[in-house]
């Protein structure tokens, strides 16, 4: 099939590129041209990268248009972010494509209630991007289920991978973190560290949209979850990151209020963030429905990475 990539160079395009081509499809890459796939590989020199800028091309309101033009059989959408671009690309759509995939995120459900979620729970987001992110999903399956739009909801948790810093076991991007781990020194976690991630390594995303091309018939109209098969406590996570450096967990815990103190406001509101929605997932229905199963676990998928961090130059002793 014809397959146009919205958003191919980045983590879950390096792994989900490769795949299709191997494969048989034809693979149109459609991207701003600002970066490269965060690994090497000869599946590329088979893939037609069009450089476009969305955010101009929907001012324009041609963006869309631009996409139908290209005569997909498949599109997948890696990183629309609003109701009204996700809906100026699907009007365009409409009755020109077999299957349209939209990358969503776990984080439209907003805080945990009961753990772990399903992906027909009510949701109660918050924040811009998971608000935004919910109301595309909303759309994307009242339009598949009223009108047979063939359209299927991804939404992967913290996406993790070589070639880019995990979220750490304080919730936040902070990469000195994991620096501070690998040296033994103590580690102060917020409240009782006992909020939840939910990792998922790049591949288990790509894995989990080609499966779903291929699962055509028990995809169109739903929404799956793509995780690792087990959330991690930030507790949990810091004392096997201690254990995988060869150290025992050397860990304290501090209030929010002086824990937040401790650390820069970029990262306070990042940790707040993370474990205001403490996401922890299920997976049964993509398992069911589209056959996913995941390879990697959260550490592992977390440990590969900070490897090649480490091997890479990028982790301070």
């Amino acid at each position: 099939m014809r397959v146009v990539i919205i958003g191919g160079s980045g983590h879950i395009g390096t792994y989900l590129v490769p795949m299709l081509v191997e494969a048989g499809h034809e693979v149109l890459n459609v991207t701003r041209g600002q970066s490269d796939p965060y690994l090497p590989h000869s599946a590329w020199d088979k893939v037609e990268n069009i450089i476009a800028d969305r955010t101009t091309e929907d001012e324009a309101g041609t963006f869309g248009g631009r996409i139908r033009d290209l005569k997909p059989d498949v599109v997948i959408d890696l990183i629309c972010f609003t109701e009204e671009s996700n809906q100026q690309l699907v009007e365009a759509l409409d009755g020109h494509v077999m299957h349209f995939l939209h990358c969503g995120t776990i984080w439209a459900h907003g805080h945990a209630t009961t753990p772990p979620a399903t992906e027909d729970m009510p949701r109660e987001p918050f924040g811009e991007y998971g608000i935004q992110k919910e109301k595309i999903e909303r759309y994307l399956l009242e339009h598949a289920r009223r009108n047979n739009f063939p359209a299927t909801v991804l939404m992967p948790g913290h996406i993790v991978g070589p070639g880019y810093v995990p979220i750490n076991p304080i919730a936040n991007g902070n990469i000195e973190t994991y620096a501070q781990i690998m040296r033994g020194e103590t580690l102060a976690l917020p409240n009782f560290g006992l909020e939840t991630v939910h990792h998922v390594h790049a591949y288990d995303v790509a894995q989990s949209f080609f499966k779903t091309m291929i699962h055509w018939n028990t995809s169109v109209g739903e929404n799956f979850h793509v995780v690792s098969s087990q959330a991690l406590t930030l507790r949990g996570y810091a004392e096997a990151m201690f254990r995988w450096f060869g150290h025992a967990p050397n860990i304290t815990y501090l209030g929010w209020d002086e824990w937040s103190k401790r650390v820069s406001e970029k990262d306070a509101r990042t940790t707040y963030d993370h474990i205001a929605h403490s996401p922890n997932a299920s997976i049964e229905k993509a398992r069911k429905l589209i056959g996913y199963e995941p390879r990697y676990t959260s550490l592992q998928a977390v440990q590969e990475a900070v490897q090649w961090l480490m091997d890479n130059g990028k982790l301070g002793g």
